[in-house]
């Protein structure tokens, strides 16, 4: 088996880590095994793939999509790193409100997966910072909500708020007792 699965604090968000088999030549791994993701748990049919490259600082999110278009994720760093974050917005959860961080590493073949019913963000710790993300919905604009990212209710520990660039979009996002959730 080429995956390890880890549960994390908030039961539904799984890390990843796949085996990287390097030579003098490179590298070569698996990013995706239906199989054993199935039998991991994760039984979502991924119908998206979405590609981002940030600078130092940048911040995308808090994203999500409302039902029936709402969008479970598995996001994974090419080049560079992140600070990764899934926010749980379900409200009947036991864990409403609460955020996972985790650090992903082009260096690494770590991969977070992030169910439906999660805000998701994250902020670049490196210049050109490649990002890709499997998609269990289509985008659908109408559907599409935000969280803003620095809401002090979350409470996130962001590693440099300071230098941090968002865009218009992302700041101007509502806190989440004013959000549109599931």
């Amino acid at each position: 088996m080429p995956f390890t699965f880890t549960k994390l604090k908030i039961p539904d968000l799984i890390l990843i880590e796949g085996r990287k088999f390097a030579d003098e030549r490179g590298f070569f791994t698996e990013t995706y095994k239906a199989s054993e993701f199935m039998a991991a748990g994760i039984t979502e049919t991924f119908v998206q793939d979405n590609y981002s490259v940030s600078q130092k600082g940048v911040v995308r999110g808090l994203h999500y999509q409302l039902p029936p278009f709402a969008q479970g994720k598995l996001v994974q760093v090419l080049r560079g790193k992140v600070f990764d974050v899934a926010v749980d917005i379900r409200a009947n959860s036991a864990t409403f409100g609460q955020w996972v961080g985790v650090e992903l590493s082009g260096d690494d073949s770590k991969l977070f997966y992030i169910p439906p019913g999660f805000a998701h963000g994250f902020m670049a710790l490196e210049n050109e910072t490649q990002f890709m993300y499997k998609c269990t919905a289509e985008y659908d604009k109408l559907s599409e909500r935000s969280i803003l990212w620095s809401d002090k209710e979350l409470g996130i520990v962001w590693p440099d708020i300071v230098s941090a660039n968002v865009s218009p979009k992302d700041a101007e996002a509502p806190l989440l007792n004013q959000a549109e959730l599931f």
